[in-house]
């Protein structure tokens, strides 16, 4: 599976080290060493994937990331050198949809990457068009939209969650089956991507985020739909 990728690190020898780990997987990759050259990058290059590390001089990564995410929906990776729960879930919160940890193996960042591209379905396993609340989802036309007309804008990984929740109704999912169906991993998954994207998804379709009435956790079991 061949793509663009833009890598954003501005330390030479891993930036270069990324570059021919993944032109070596057949991709092909642009790479700057700022966020604010990243954006623009970005712009030129029109990328599949952006990786971007959260420890940047100037613009850091969770800025360049949230700068990224107000003007596209293409799948972020954050690279980070730790893998404390806040760093990552602050960069979830940027708006990445997944993280890789320094140092890391060329296959597995491999292997994220065609899991966020590997986005087709065939059309009978997608969900038909789903109203709750004030929202319509219309899989097939990859659009979720208020019944007012209003679109609201979700990531891909965003709207391919929400996708597998509404294809199983009032049915729980763990956090590992939606790790394999979304991320397209179920080794080497880490639940807080589960969590996170949960969280994001809430604030776009709950009324009040902090009491939901259709995205429901069930304790000790994963997530559910309500319609």
């Amino acid at each position: 599976m061949s793509g663009r990728i833009l890598v954003v690190e501005d330390d030479e020898r891993i930036r270069s080290s990324m570059r021919l780990a993944l032109e070596g997987e057949g991709y092909e990759v642009r790479d700057a060493a700022s966020g604010e050259e990243g954006l623009d990058l970005f712009v030129e290059a029109a990328p599949d994937v952006a990786l971007i590390d959260l420890m940047l001089p100037g613009m850091d990564g969770f800025e360049c990331c949230r700068a990224l995410r107000r003007s596209s929906a293409v799948p972020i990776i954050i690279v980070t050198a730790r893998s404390d729960t806040h760093d990552v879930v602050a960069g979830l919160e940027a708006g990445a949809d997944d993280y890789v940890t320094k140092p890391f193996v060329a296959k597995e960042l491999a292997a994220r990457i065609r899991a966020l591209l590997r986005r087709a379905r065939p059309a009978e396993e997608e969900p038909g068009a789903l109203t709750f609340g004030d929202l319509q989802l219309l899989p097939e036309q990859g659009a979720l939209r208020r019944l007012n007309g209003d679109d609201v804008h979700c990531t891909r990984t965003e709207f391919r969650l929400l996708c597998e929740l509404a294809a199983s109704p009032n049915k729980v999912l763990s956090r590992e089956q939606l790790l394999d169906r979304v991320w397209g991993y179920d080794y080497f998954g880490d639940g807080r991507l589960v969590d996170v994207h949960i969280r994001r998804l809430r604030t776009k379709v709950e009324a009040d985020p902090a009491v939901p009435q259709h995205i429901l956790t069930v304790r000790g079991m994963g997530y559910k739909l309500v319609p």
